[in-house]
């Protein structure tokens, strides 16, 4: 992400240790960047492909922006399968 101009896309696995019983509601942030400061910073985060066994952590940028390195932190809410919970099939 450091060279090129336009578009560029990474992405990012993430597996739940262990599967929600539905699909999660996930939120991503950015907790570190590290950028240019020679140029503009644009940059876009998000969850993608969400399942109940983990989803895609995606990071965009765009133009002559020039990206060094970023951390992201997630949560993910949602429904758990208990102990007492009948799996009747």
């Amino acid at each position: 992400m450091w060279t090129g101009n336009g578009n560029r896309e990474s992405r990012f696995i993430v597996t739940f240790k262990e599967p929600f019983a539905e699909p999660p509601a996930v939120i991503v942030g950015m907790s570190m960047w590290d950028m240019d400061s020679a140029t503009n910073s644009r940059a876009d985060i998000t969850a993608e492909h969400v399942t109940k066994k983990g989803f895609h952590i995606v990071f965009k940028t765009w133009g002559d922006t020039r990206v060094a390195r970023v951390r992201a932190d997630w949560t993910a809410i949602g429904p758990v399968k208990d102990e007492d919970d009948w799996d009747v099939e």
